[in-house]
């Protein structure tokens, strides 16, 4: 449980420690004193309980300064409570008490079970137990898993002003910041603004993928992978010294009017949606919790077995090499304002504002998962097998200037049939590092998850077909990868619906001219218009409501999905700096000398 021989000793030398002990099959036990870091006795034979026993009191007795900041024992005893309530409900085959000395009661009383439920319902109450799910995660292949996760997580019905995430890896009690931040954003879709989940999680990785020596206090729990980091806090550290300026020494100074910042970064809601007029939930916003609890952002994949093809580690080189640090903070640390128009997204990064285009930044983001998630992928499988040839025809015809010209059919027929014949050849291959499945017949059947809670746009897959064949350099390993990955990247970025957006310009796409008779009333789409006759506007109503579902399910992706996915695992390029994809448009302190001067 992270309790230390050397934190034993350590406590001898600023309190009286007495320690009870006996083993089992023995007669008696026996017991020892210690003050001031000295035994101050030998061993004596006593009655005992079978266990051990360790009783610290008079805590810095003989540090007089040290005590007097143990101000307030209540709080110290709230944390006490708050970190064996933790034990008790991963170590479910162990009994736990906790009662403050002259209580009547425990606080923390638990028997040893193998129910982890009745353990949670004994230590948080009833009501907690009743509103959570089971989740249960591992590699594909348990014989040679590597990753492993069970635990319980609250549900919609269960409501709580904080988060109570209680997190375990290889059985070590720690505090995983990114990780709560990432199951925060996951359940902001959900739940109402003012509630918090309760997660419990325990991890199984393997000893060598995690290194709790890596800090000198070991307050710190890190993957020694260079290429995908986890970092966890032990519960046993004080988390407060990171956020208090007092704790070292200096004293926190008054920040100008024209540099404060008024934003959380952390906090996921869109601050443009304050302002506008509340829209009615569609069918998709409301089935989308569903989604959310089953999904979350997370990387499943071996490092070591990614890293056996050289033109693959190559090229995730290439982004480290490449990444603009100033960019970096920015996606890192950015408050999501809302969408500024179809493709720029509004940012705030500390005092200054943002247009971030939104196309580029999911393009990049999906390029560089591919990489990451190079031959583990889990898949999307198709309803209907979707037809290679009708697809690279259906895309030819698209970027045709007269789709209904029938003049290049044959060619057209003749270019399908080249590219679907090398894509069949090359169905090994895309299946097993890209989970893009051709069976013999030439349909598509299967496509990856590169982003979960996050599905292409349907609409795009037969020019993603066609790049498939046409683009990607089927000689060269490094260029062959690389072209798949980018014609990947491109079709799973998030590009406005070909449907034009209802809002705005975009209405008139849905008008349709009614010719009105003045006489009967009778509706006439004939040209004449004589002066018993008028034109109206008629909506297509459907045909508005599916462009209006897909521009809403876009919008709620980029907030929900696509900046959370940023903030953890985008690795900006330095091409960004000057190729429009970042433009500041406002600084708070330009501002403020403006209005100075008027």
């Amino acid at each position: 449980m992270g309790f230390r021989g050397e934190a034993l000793a350590s406590m001898t030398y600023v309190a009286h420690v007495t320690v009870t002990t006996i083993t089992k099959g023995q007669l008696h036990g026996y017991r020892v004193s210690y003050k001031d870091s000295v035994m101050e006795h030998e061993p004596k034979a006593c009655a005992a309980v079978k266990g051990t026993q360790i009783m610290v009191e008079n805590l810095f007795y003989n540090m007089v300064a040290r005590r007097k900041t143990l101000q307030n024992s209540a709080d110290d005893y709230s944390k006490i409570v708050d970190l064996l309530s933790r034990f008790a409900i991963h170590h479910i085959g162990l009994s736990f008490s906790c009662r403050k000395h002259g209580a009547a009661r425990a606080d923390v009383h638990t028997v040893a079970t193998s129910s982890r439920l009745d353990a949670i319902k004994s230590v948080y109450g009833v009501s907690v137990a009743h509103n959570l799910l089971k989740v249960e995660a591992q590699d594909d292949d348990p014989s040679s898993s590597i990753f492993e996760m069970n635990g319980f997580i609250s549900n919609s019905s269960y409501s709580a002003k904080k988060t109570t995430m209680v997190l375990f890896i290889n059985d070590r009690l720690v505090e995983c910041t990114a990780l709560k931040r990432a199951t925060e954003v996951v359940y902001a879709a959900t739940l109402p603004k003012a509630s918090k989940p309760f997660i419990y999680m325990s991890i199984t990785l393997p000893p060598e993928h995690v290194d709790v020596n890596v800090h000198p206090t070991k307050r710190e729990t890190v993957e020694p992978s260079a290429s995908c980091p986890i970092i966890a806090s032990p519960m046993v550290a004080n988390k407060d010294r990171h956020h208090n300026p007092s704790s070292s020494g200096q004293k926190s100074q008054k920040v100008p009017v024209q540099k404060m910042v008024r934003t959380d970064s952390l906090d996921p809601a869109g601050r443009l949606h304050a302002y506008l007029p509340a829209k009615p939930l569609t069918n998709l916003e409301n089935s989308n919790s569903l989604t959310v609890v089953r999904s979350s952002i997370r990387q499943r994949r071996n490092p070591k077995e990614t890293a056996d093809l050289s033109s693959i580690q190559e090229l995730l080189e290439e982004i480290d090499s490449k990444c603009h640090s100033g960019l970096l903070d920015i996606v890192r640390h950015c408050t999501y304002v809302g969408m500024a128009d179809d493709v720029y997204a509004l940012l705030q990064h500390n005092t200054n504002l943002y247009l971030a285009n939104v196309v580029n930044l999911s393009k990049e983001l999906m390029y560089q998962q591919v990489l990451r998630r190079f031959a583990h992928f889990n898949g999307i499988k198709l309803s209907d097998p979707a037809p290679l040839s009708e697809l690279i025809t259906l895309a030819l015809k698209e970027e045709d200037l007269d789709p209904e010209c029938s003049e290049n059919d044959d060619l057209k027929k003749k270019i399908a049939e080249l590219n679907t014949n090398l894509l069949k050849q090359k169905a090994e291959l895309l299946d097993e590092y890209f989970c893009v499945h051709v069976d013999e017949d030439g349909n598509l059947c299967w496509l990856p998850v590169i982003l979960d809670q996050h599905t292409p746009d349907m609409d795009r897959l037969p020019e993603f077909v066609l790049c498939l064949g046409n683009d990607v350099d089927w000689e060269d390993e490094k260029n062959c990868l690389q072209g798949i990955s980018a014609a990947l990247g491109n079709f799973y970025a998030m590009h406005p619906p070909l449907l034009p957006n209802p809002s705005g310009d975009g209405l008139q796409f849905y008008q349709k001219s009614k010719h009105l008779s003045a006489s009967d009333g009778g509706i006439d789409f004939s040209v004449d218009k004589g002066d018993d006759s008028k034109m109206e506007d008629e909506i297509d109503h459907e045909l508005m409501s599916e462009a209006q579902v897909a521009w809403s399910q876009r919008e709620w992706s980029i907030q929900h999905v696509l900046f959370p996915s940023l903030r953890l695992f985008l690795k900006p390029p330095v091409s960004m700096a000057a190729n429009g994809t970042f433009v500041q448009v406002a600084s708070l302190e330009k501002l403020y000398k403006i209005f100075e001067r008027c």
